[in-house]
């Protein structure tokens, strides 16, 4: 496959499995060997198998979380079988989602992915997701300058509220 059919396939996965909903898509779009390493700065890589009815199934969670998020490319790029993008999912959270009761709240979720492509279909893939953001606008921790002007307070013996 070239480039730009590689391209296709990735944008192919956000348009149909998630923003359509078409979940059985993901039998087409994704190898049944797919592995997902999940990024986390300052923890391990975790990495796992998650095949088409893995996809389906975390797609179905977030949607019943979310009902209503819609992911867009913000940006692509690939080259030989890799194609990284930066994107952004927007939803409103009014069902269940970790253990957190549904919050009213709506979100915009930016994340960073590598997929590496073989025989047509995604074979790997490498996800960064901004979490820190999504539980600050949940109201699960607090804004990055509350969070700054606090520890800076404490470093300098003021404390704080």
């Amino acid at each position: 496959m070239s480039v730009e059919e590689h391209k296709q396939v990735v944008l192919r996965f956000f348009d149909e499995v998630w923003n359509r909903r078409h979940r059985s898509a993901a039998a087409e779009i994704v190898s049944s060997a797919c592995i997902t390493h999940q990024l986390r700065s300052g923890a391990p890589d975790t990495s796992a198998p998650r095949g088409p009815e893995m996809i389906s199934a975390h797609v179905a969670e977030w949607v019943t979380a979310f009902p209503d998020i819609h992911f867009s490319v913000d940006q692509v790029v690939a080259e030989r079988d890799l194609v990284a993008l930066h994107c952004t999912a927007t939803g409103t959270q009014t069902g269940p989602w970790l253990g957190l009761r549904p919050t009213g709240r709506r979100i915009a979720i930016r994340m960073a992915v590598t997929y590496r492509l073989a025989g047509g279909r995604i074979a790997e893939d490498w996800v960064l997701v901004d979490f820190l953001g999504v539980f600050q606008q949940l109201g699960l921790v607090q804004p990055t300058s509350e969070l700054l002007r606090r520890h800076g307070q404490a470093e300098a013996g003021q404390g704080g509220p």
